[in-house]
């Protein structure tokens, strides 16, 4: 739900707001996401959300959670996620993240009191609903933490110690009982991975359902059902979707020409490129240029 780049392995690389401290802050409207949804995406990074007005459909590893004013929910690290909206409503919130290597100061306590829970599968996420006991303590150490994002120079120890805090807190309100064995990622989050990944890599290429199919080793059905499963939505319109946010991407922040976008995104005939944008955003790629970022030719 951040700006993010793609690693090597097809995780996701967070911007930071500083090159000193690896943390982001933002806050943000579902509006601002094609389609009021946003990619699912994996990342090393802790990522907390906090619902300031409306509502949000989130989803962690296919388990969907619906996010109302007031809530937060705190996401492990390594887990598939996206937002997406509520009844087409707006939703209004703040987007926290943070490397774990923040906590790691003390090799006892990140070996005690971080590196069991980051390292497993056993609890994906932390929903503090308005009925959580933790409710209260998870706002007002979020919101503490969100009204430094723009104090940048004054204020990073403090952030530090606030981001220490929220992870006492998530410790606090953790299943300890679950971190006794080791819990493994499901075989079809792997998978969906895997095939995530490679639509990542390889978008910019002439790919299929069957391609998509043959990096996971598993058929064409099993893959439908499974980014069903976990993303709700086609491998193919997956593929188109990310396909149009990188032109998108492109078309805002460079100068390159339709035709090189095209190309670059997959898209062999600038003319379809452009069918397919004017039916995703309702107007041509020179206009959504004009409209956010560089003159086109």
């Amino acid at each position: 739900m951040i700006d993010l780049e793609i690693m090597q392995d097809a995780s996701e690389m967070i911007h930071y707001d500083t090159q000193e401290i690896p943390y982001a802050i933002q806050e943000r409207c579902l509006s601002q996401f094609t389609d009021m949804r946003a990619l699912c995406h994996w990342h090393e990074e802790i990522e907390c959300i906090h619902v300031f007005q409306g509502k949000m459909n989130y989803d962690v590893n296919g388990k969907k959670i619906l996010l109302q004013a007031g809530d937060s929910i705190v996401v492990n690290s390594h887990q598939l996620h996206f937002g997406y909206d509520y009844k087409q409503e707006e939703c209004e919130f703040a987007v926290i993240l943070f490397h774990p290597s923040i906590l790691d100061s003390n090799l006892h306590t990140y070996q005690k009191m971080v590196s069991p829970i980051i390292n497993s599968s056993a609890e994906p996420y932390w929903h503090f609903s308005q009925n959580h006991s933790g409710i209260l303590e998870i706002t007002r150490l979020l919101q503490q933490i969100f009204a430094l994002r723009g104090d940048r120079k004054h204020s990073e120890y403090l952030l530090l110690g606030l981001i220490h805090c929220l992870w006492h807190t998530i410790f606090r309100y953790s299943d300890h009982s679950l971190y006794k064995h080791a819990v493994l990622e499901h075989p079809d989050v792997h998978l969906q991975k895997q095939m995530v990944s490679y639509v990542h890599q390889h978008y910019s290429e002439n790919i299929e359902l069957e391609d998509i199919a043959s990096s996971g080793n598993i058929s064409r059905s099993k893959c439908c059902k499974i980014f069903q499963k976990y993303l709700q939505q086609s491998p193919v319109a997956f593929l188109n979707a990310y396909r149009m946010e990188i032109s998108c991407n492109l078309l805002k922040d460079t100068s390159f020409s339709i035709t090189q976008i095209a190309i670059s995104c997959g898209y062999n005939h600038p003319s379809y490129f452009s069918k397919m944008f004017m039916r995703k955003y309702g107007c041509t790629p020179n206009q959504y240029r004009k409209t956010y970022g560089h003159s086109g030719k």
